[in-house]
């Protein structure tokens, strides 16, 4: 799952240098069992694993379901509040050679810096989870060597939530249907019915500029790095892509005033969900699945999400995340063993049910059971099609390199301090990014 950039001055740092390690080439099977692996780590007959996530990962019954499933396995979630604090802790100890759980959940925006430490992680390939995936979700987590060393969760395709009862009070239309052909097909559209919007409500149109850049810049191939014959960063005063784009955004979020200035993740974001009155509120936001289970958190109480089967500029995928076994546990054979569970269709079909993060599984996307999903919160819209429908609707994976993660951070700042702290002109903040970007190399 994504989650999302929750900015620090370190991002920009890059990831801590990794000492190289091999690991073992062993290949266990994914059966299930209750039973010691030969690294040992078993208490009194009793195996603990550990299983780092953040966010919404959705295994609030299914680690238990597995102990029950698996006598002599107890299973611990550690759930980090953001992407950003668990990559922080993996790239700390991935490095320092001890310390990280069993196994540990991976945002795909940091996963590139994860593969230049591939020796690190345990060898997921197993012929029982060949072709589980789509391909382009395995083969982002697979090294030029053939090494898989993460297995997929969950996929990020978006579509738009919106506050139905604050599109009646505007005199817009509330069914699903009829909000997804206002929006319209592209940005200018979604960003005129805005306009529309806020000359007549004292809401916003969309909680923060930097979430719908995310959304934008999930449509380009290569939006920070060229890929031939390496990656090459492309100065950011060069990325005329980025340029219009961060232009076009702020123009709609400060001129237009559509934005609510909320950095999402922070408490006065998750605060203004639980707000009635339209002042401090917003309408819409860029929805990818496994938003939906913090959205209904975070709202909890309140009436009127909706989600329409639409999405500016056509398909996005926002985000998804992947399962990974640290070399340096004492259980990496029985780990695998729960991350391969975990991944299963089955069991990526009840997450999605609990909390919404959207299956990557291809047998999954075929399921009835899947496709048959509503979500009683978003007043019973059909989600499993809808999210299904805009899966299909993908059609750009952008490159992302090593450096992909401190690139998208640098501009993530330059945006937040025009739309969230507003201390710097968009000019100014523009400079500033360029100076950061270039001291990545």
């Amino acid at each position: 799952m994504r989650s999302h950039i929750l900015l620090r001055g370190t991002a920009l740092a890059g990831a801590a240098a990794l000492m190289l390690a091999g690991c073992s080439p062993s290949t266990p099977s994914n059966e299930p069992s209750g039973s010691a692996s030969s690294s040992g780590g078993a208490v009194d007959g009793e195996i603990t694993l550990t299983v780092a996530t953040f966010n919404e990962f959705g295994y609030n019954d299914l680690l238990a379901e597995y102990s029950e499933l698996n006598p002599g396995i107890k299973v611990v979630e550690k759930k980090a509040a953001t992407s950003d604090e668990a990559r922080e802790n993996f790239m700390t100890k991935l490095a320092a050679g001890s310390g990280l759980s069993d196994i540990e959940g991976v945002e795909v925006d940091w996963l590139p810096e994860i593969m230049q430490s591939a020796d690190l992680l345990y060898d997921l390939t197993d012929s029982s989870v060949a072709d589980r995936w789509l391909d382009w979700k395995s083969a982002q987590a697979t090294t030029a060597d053939g090494k898989l060393v993460g297995y997929g969760t969950d996929i990020g395709p978006e579509a738009v939530c919106y506050r139905s009862d604050l599109f009646k009070a505007a005199g817009l239309p509330t069914d699903r249907e009829e909000v997804a052909t206002l929006l319209g097909s592209t940005w200018e559209d979604y960003f005129a019915v805005g306009k529309t919007f806020v000359a007549t409500s004292d809401a916003a149109w969309f909680d923060s500029a930097d979430a719908i850049f995310q959304g934008m810049v999930n449509q380009m191939e290569n939006p920070f790095s060229s890929t031939q014959p390496e990656e090459t960063l492309i100065p950011l005063d060069e990325n005329t892509a980025i340029r219009a784009t961060y232009d076009q955004l702020l123009a709609a979020s400060v001129d237009d005033q559509l934005s609510a200035g909320l950095q999402q993740w922070t408490p006065d974001w998750q605060n203004a969900f639980q707000n009635k009155e339209e002042k401090g509120s917003f309408a819409t936001m860029l929805c990818p699945g496994w938003m939906l289970g913090v959205i209904e958190g975070n709202a909890a109480g309140m009436e009127g999400w909706d989600i329409a089967n639409q999405f500016p500029g056509g398909g996005g995928n926002w985000g998804g995340s992947f399962l990974t076994v640290p070399a340096q546990g004492k259980n990496v054979e029985e780990a695998k063993k729960l991350a391969a569970w975990l991944t299963a269709p089955e069991q990526q079909i009840k997450a999605f049910k609990l909390k919404g993060t959207f299956p990557s599984q291809v047998t999954a996307l075929e399921s009835e059971d899947l496709l048959s999903v509503t979500n009683p919160f978003f007043n019973d819209a059909p989600t499993g099609q809808i999210l299904a429908d805009r899966a299909k609707a993908v059609t750009v994976n952008p490159f992302k390199g090593p450096n992909y993660f401190a690139y998208r951070a640098a501009i993530s700042q330059a945006i937040n301090r025009v739309d969230v702290d507003k201390t710097d002109s968009p000019a100014d903040s523009w400079a500033t990014a360029a100076s950061d970007i270039s001291a990545l190399g």
